[in-house]
């Protein structure tokens, strides 16, 4: 994989979702861009050079946004990764919210995309969601002609099985670079998934048992959305609820020893994984993005120990 494609294996990648303004049609504003500014340099002056996108964050906005970041700041597009996704097509009144994977969509999509990042190439383009009216021959079909006019550097997919990526890859030359799944602390199925087999908990559980190992064996890179956990064990002392404050108490304790900060502990607890999986890094606020450079600068430190004991506090009881 080139420099300008790379998406390394457990390297925080940072999430676009909150930049744009509103989720409704309104206009975004010189605040919003101010906004976005603000975050997207933090991101930069930790380390991050991978930006994730979809194409129905905030309506469009956020890749708008970032796109007239992107026309201010020369050389800013030369040292980073763009990534976007498409594949969800938002309820407009005249019809439901849907998900389309067919051929003429997602070319019409990245072509949008493309007008509002301001950019002549996508670095990577992930499929949204799963369609399962989708032909994956001809969803191939247009992964190979966008690759083949050089408007998508590399592919990938988000909320997707083991079955479903090996469906989509029999008809695609290009091999498929990642899967981003909800992982993290507080959305343990992923790992729960290994463990679970031949126990009564494991008809709970609904991750597609068997994609963090396909993944591994194939070296595509899983990608962990909502990594932070929507901030459950990362505020201040006292405010997680019952069921959290365990973990929450044993994040704080962690990275006062480790000199680092609670939401670092939530990094590496991902990044320690062998599956070395990436976290986005979501929240739009400066100083919660800076708060996780020593996932972007620093190896995980945490102990076999250290992550049994955060996994068995998350899930409120001992292992099976």
């Amino acid at each position: 994989m080139t420099e300008q494609t790379d998406v390394s294996a457990g390297r925080p990648l940072y999430g676009c979702m909150g930049l744009g303004g509103t989720w409704d049609d309104a206009p975004y504003t010189a605040a919003d861009i101010a906004h976005a500014e603000a975050a997207v340099e933090a991101a930069l002056d930790i380390g991050i050079t991978v930006f994730d996108h979809a194409d129905i964050y905030r309506r469009g906005k956020s890749e708008a946004v970032f796109g007239e970041l992107l026309g201010r700041a020369a050389g800013l597009r030369e040292r980073i990764v763009l990534q976007t996704k498409c594949g969800i097509r938002q309820a407009d009144g005249r019809r439901p919210g849907m998900y389309d994977l067919r051929s003429g969509h997602i070319v019409r999509c990245v072509e949008e995309s493309l007008t509002r990042l301001r950019t002549d190439v996508i670095d990577v383009l992930l499929l949204h969601r799963p369609d399962p009216l989708a032909d994956p021959q001809d969803t191939a079909k247009a992964l190979a002609s966008l690759h083949g006019q050089g408007l998508v550097r590399r592919f990938g997919v988000s909320n997707m099985s083991a079955a479903q990526i090996e469906q989509l890859q029999a008809h695609l030359d290009l091999p498929l670079v990642a899967d981003q799944l909800e992982m993290s602390l507080g959305s343990r199925d992923w790992v729960e998934a290994g463990v679970l087999v031949n126990t009564p908990a494991a008809a709970e559980n609904g991750f597609p048992h068997g994609t963090v190992e396909y993944c591994g064996a194939r070296g595509i890179q899983l990608q962990a959305w909502g990594a932070l956990a929507q901030g459950r064990y990362t505020g201040p002392p006292g405010a997680a609820g019952p069921l959290d404050a365990p973990a929450a108490e044993l994040v704080a304790d962690l990275a006062e020893r480790k000199g680092t900060t609670p939401e670092t502990i939530l990094l590496w607890w991902l990044q320690r994984h062998p599956a070395r999986v990436a976290p986005v890094i979501g929240t739009s606020r400066p100083e919660r993005v800076r708060a996780c450079r020593d996932a972007v600068v620093r190896e995980p430190e945490l102990t076999h120990e250290e992550w049994y004991e955060l996994w068995i506090a998350a899930r409120g009881g001992p292992l099976p």
